[in-house]
């Protein structure tokens, strides 16, 4: 599982990919070889140099001169000889290539379909999983000696460095004269008999105590750490250690599994790796939850299936939940001024993905996007389905 602390295309670079407009953007996806077989017999350049030959044909279309086409593309063509990039590879290679910036090209944890895409902007739909609906939740190690607050998504793991807010361990909030009190020795002057142990409950009753102390001093650090209030925050501690701090906290969404036992001594793949097994359905449940609005709803103005008027709607600002069929395109052209939208048979120089267009916009507005599978679209038959805001 990748886990690192930025995103390997991070959001900021990809919100200036949307942004980007020019003559012959080329964008180039494909899947790379992990296998030793694979790699050997260079399979994946075989792919990029097809996909090069698709670029080259379109580009042409352009009135452009094979001379021009080749020395256009010469740095994607220097890639099939870097020997490091097909050598420790993830599993999607994404290129960007634009005429004022030159060449761009990431290593992403998504698998994509082959695909090539010229126009005056990039084409990045297959893309958008890493950054809307990827599951940001925060992770939360706990023991009576060693707090670690993560950042998380399902491509991300970052430390937030919480005790710069608050305690790292509970003599830091109890103080340090603090000592377990399971088994208590009480003087035998102060009783006026002999010493006696007492082992039933009061030294738990008191260690309890002291752990409440620490949690809700931490709990204050958490909550001015943590940016996104709504977020699942998963604990990995013991038993013990997830009853007293669930049951002391005041952050309203804490999940209700946890990771057991001591967390201290765990690598962060682990760790990311099981808090996301973990966290993963409720993920699904969000998606699942939209899809049933949009049934439920689908019988009113508030949804639609109709390309044109989602289109329309989007650049209003007013769709709340897109849903994008992510097997296929539609291709055609959208007029703003005039709302009107033209849907042809197949990519063209004159054209756009419309799918592309309406994915992007709807995320730059701040719309949920699904990207999803023909068969679990909420209307079958139709690309684009979208729940409005009003």
């Amino acid at each position: 599982m990748y886990t690192a602390e930025k995103l390997p295309l991070p959001k900021s670079t990809f919100e200036s990919l949307m942004a980007k407009k020019a003559l012959h953007c080329v964008s180039i996806y494909l899947t790379m070889d992990k296998k030793g077989m694979e790699q050997n017999l260079h399979l994946a350049q075989a792919i990029l140099k097809n996909c090069l030959e698709e670029v080259r044909t379109v580009l042409l279309q352009y009135q452009l001169h094979d001379n021009e086409v080749e020395d256009y593309l010469d740095p994607i063509t220097q890639l099939l000889d870097r020997v490091d990039l097909w050598r420790n590879p993830s599993d999607g290679l994404a290129i960007f290539l634009n005429p004022d910036t030159g060449l761009q090209y990431f290593q992403v944890p998504l698998l994509f379909e082959i695909q090539t895409y010229v126009a005056n902007h990039f084409y990045l739909k297959p893309l958008l999983p890493m950054y809307h609906n990827n599951g940001t939740y925060y992770l939360l190690e706990l023991s009576r000696d060693y707090v670690k607050l993560y950042k998380a998504s399902r491509y991300q793991f970052k430390d937030l460095f919480v005790e710069d807010f608050a305690p790292k361990r509970l003599e830091e909030a109890v103080g340090f004269d603090y000592r377990p009190k399971m088994l208590q020795f009480r003087n035998a002057q102060n009783l006026g008999r002999a010493g006696v142990f007492h082992g039933h409950g009061e030294g738990k009753d008191d260690d309890k105590k002291e752990m409440v102390k620490f949690f809700r001093v931490l709990d204050k650090g958490i909550k001015k750490t943590i940016e996104n209030q709504n977020a699942p925050l998963i604990l990995a501690c013991t038993d013990y250690l997830y009853s007293i701090y669930k049951q002391t906290s005041t952050y309203k969404n804490i999940y209700d599994r946890h990771l057991g036992g001591d967390p201290e001594f765990k690598v962060k793949t682990s760790l990311h790796q099981d808090s996301w097994e973990l966290i993963e359905p409720y993920f699904k449940i969000l998606e699942s939850e939209m899809i049933q609005k949009f049934k439920d709803l689908s019988y009113s103005q508030k949804t639609s299936y109709e390309i044109d008027e989602i289109l329309k709607a989007i650049f209003q600002g007013t769709v709340e939940v897109l849903f994008v069929e992510n097997e296929s395109d539609v291709f055609g052209t959208f007029n703003l001024k005039t709302n009107r939208v033209t849907v042809e048979k197949s990519k063209d120089i004159s054209n756009t993905s419309l799918t592309n267009l309406a994915a992007i916009e709807c995320y730059k507005l701040g719309g949920k996007v699904f990207l999803l599978p023909a068969e679990h679209m909420p209307m079958k038959n139709s690309n684009l389905n979208a729940i409005f805001r009003y």
